[in-house]
């Protein structure tokens, strides 16, 4: 009974030859991970909260597309509002910004003024011609139809009109529009008699024709 067991012991721990030259020189491979461990992990995840893997991506989608929704929403409103901003009166009135187009287009308007509204009994046809070249439109046609009468008291009374520019303010301005606020003293001399002096207010309508400001409307305030 000893002899057999101790042979039993021995036959037990006696490794095959044939065994141990097929495993030579080979690695021992790591077992697979099992792909059905980590579906049941996720599978438990999901089932953790409730909700599917597939309604977990479609809410991540749907998320994302409603963000970049808004961000679109909300870049063309400030869009819209810069424009607003952009395209206000106060902004669009040259008047407020642009000096240089200002102060020349109350430079042409005063110069403009002085001519026409200044004569002497001998020079009439001078401040007419004038007054073609510097006046057009409704301004114009106003002033052409008072000057007949200016002429005839011009040349009866010996009348002379001298017309100074006190002040002129620009209201509005744009590319080729201009709107001005002028103030004036104008001396009226008579032969024989004392010069007097009045002093009257215009609201004046230029445009900008052929590189030059004409006024198109006068409005006696």
């Amino acid at each position: 009974m000893r002899r057999q067991s101790g042979t039993t012991a021995v036959a037990t721990g006696t490794k095959d030859p044939v065994a141990e030259d097929l495993t030579a020189g080979v690695t021992p491979e790591k077992p697979a991970p099992d792909d059905s461990l980590a579906d049941e992990t996720a599978t438990d995840a999901a089932a953790t909260d409730g909700t599917p893997l597939g309604a977990g991506r479609r809410g991540l989608r749907f998320v994302a597309w409603t963000l970049a929704g808004a961000l679109l929403v909300a870049g063309g409103g400030l869009f819209a509002m810069g424009r607003q901003l952009r395209d206000t009166p106060a902004t669009s009135n040259a008047a407020l910004t642009d000096s240089e187009a200002t102060s020349r287009v109350a430079g042409d308007v005063t110069n403009a003024l002085g001519k026409v509204f200044s004569y002497s009994p001998s020079a009439t046809a001078v401040t007419k011609e004038s007054a073609k070249q510097l006046l057009a439109g409704k301004a114009l046609q106003q002033y052409a139809a008072l000057f007949g009468q200016v002429e005839k008291q011009a040349a009866g009374q010996k009348l002379t009109l001298t017309t100074h520019v006190v002040r002129a303010g620009v209201t509005r301005l744009t590319h080729d529009s201009a709107h001005l606020l002028v103030f004036l003293d104008q001396v009226y001399e008579r032969r024989g008699k004392t010069a007097s002096t009045a002093a009257a207010q215009l609201s004046v309508t230029a445009q900008l024709r052929d590189g030059r400001w004409t006024i198109v409307e006068i409005t006696s305030r």
